[in-house]
């Protein structure tokens, strides 16, 4: 009859072991889960285009002068000019768009509108029909606006971003 004290107890002991090895599997479980969390945080990160892929690329851009986000555009009315004479009188009428670098350069180029035409105008009406009708001509000359337009308009001034002019309407007659 001893012996059956003895086995109440045990059971007793077997009872409170499957309590801890429950709170141990989920402390384990709960352990396992934060890990997998953390590691898989991890590989996005680094893999997966989490911000440090993202970033360098953005700031070297910048560094090298260009820029994030869409585009500012600057349009500037139609000029019509003599040209140089070569066979009679001969026009050009001409409407670009100027490609700055911000909304700043745009607001700059804006205020200074007077200016701007009054470079284009005396660099345009300095052509002959022959020298800007061809494309390597076109070329030359967007070249050579850009050029006009990028001078600072303020003594030791800076000089406008300007990236690109782009014709809209070119017509010699």
């Amino acid at each position: 009859m001893k012996a059956n004290p003895k086995a109440k107890a045990e059971p007793k002991v077997e009872a409170a072991a499957p309590v801890n090895s429950k709170k141990k599997l989920i402390i384990i479980g709960g352990l396992v889960a934060v890990l997998a969390a953390g590691g898989g945080g991890a590989f996005f990160m680094l893999k997966g285009g989490g911000g440090h892929d993202e970033a360098p690329s953005k700031s070297s851009k910048k560094e090298k002068g260009g820029k994030v986000g869409p585009p500012t555009y600057v349009v500037i009315e139609p000029f019509t000019v003599n040209l140089q004479p070569e066979n009679g009188d001969q026009y050009l009428q001409v409407q670009f768009t100027l490609q700055v670098a911000g909304q700043e350069d745009a607001d700059v180029i804006k205020n200074n509108m007077a200016k701007v035409r009054s470079r284009v105008l005396l660099l345009l009406s300095s052509k002959r029909a022959s020298e800007i009708n061809t494309p390597e001509g076109k070329q030359q000359l967007s070249e050579e606006i850009l050029e006009q337009i990028k001078e600072p308009f303020e003594r030791r001034g800076n000089e406008q971003d300007v990236i690109e002019v782009l014709f809209t309407s070119f017509i010699i007659q």
